[in-house]
């Protein structure tokens, strides 16, 4: 249990050739299962492919998939660790799940996500922009064994609970109960 690297960039964002190369190598010399989603155009104006020593080093124990349900994967009992490009709608499903991550942020909100995560929440260990396997390698580890890990690990089922007991809070009961006045208004 726990012991798969979800490794999954959202929708939008793209990487250089380079940089795929250097997760690919990063992740498989940290000798860490994972499932790793790599859209079709993952990288920036070529094709996502992978350098065919790395899919034969890792093919016992990394899955390489071009879309799978993210939520069923951060829910499920083999999954530990995440690293993400830290989208809210990521970071959300992340938090809820328990998982804490490796955050890799390109635009948008996913500095601010990713800022909280890791220096507010400690729930998360962010990547430099110029990604190098070496610093990818390390994060995997610690992530996924080390001090710092399970310390984040303790600190994102905190977070899970908060997000479980918000949804019995205040402001959802005034959310609910407006939505319900609003629905029943429409049907009159």
């Amino acid at each position: 249990p726990k012991s798969v690297v979800y490794v999954n960039f959202g929708s939008i964002t793209v990487m250089t050739p380079n940089q795929m190369v250097e997760f690919a190598w990063g992740l498989a010399n940290s000798n860490q299962t994972f499932l790793w989603v790599i859209r079709p155009d993952l990288v920036a104006g070529d094709l996502a492919i992978l350098p065919p020593e790395f899919v034969k080093e890792t093919k016992n124990w990394g899955l390489l998939a071009s879309w799978c349900p993210q939520e069923n994967v951060l829910s499920h009992p083999a999954t530990g660790g995440f690293l993400t490009h830290t989208g809210w709608n990521s970071t959300l499903e992340s938090i809820y799940a328990g998982v804490p991550m490796i955050c890799w942020p390109f635009f948008g909100e996913q500095q601010t996500n990713c800022w909280y995560c890791c220096t507010q929440w400690g729930i998360g260990m962010e990547i430099d922009n110029d990604a190098k396997r070496n610093e990818i390698e390390t994060l995997v580890r610690e992530l996924m064994g080390g001090e710092r890990g399970k310390e984040m690990k303790k600190k994102v089922v905190d977070w899970k609970q908060k997000a479980e007991n918000a949804t019995t809070g205040s402001a959802y009961a005034i959310l609910e109960k407006m939505i319900n006045q609003v629905i029943l208004t429409q049907k009159k």
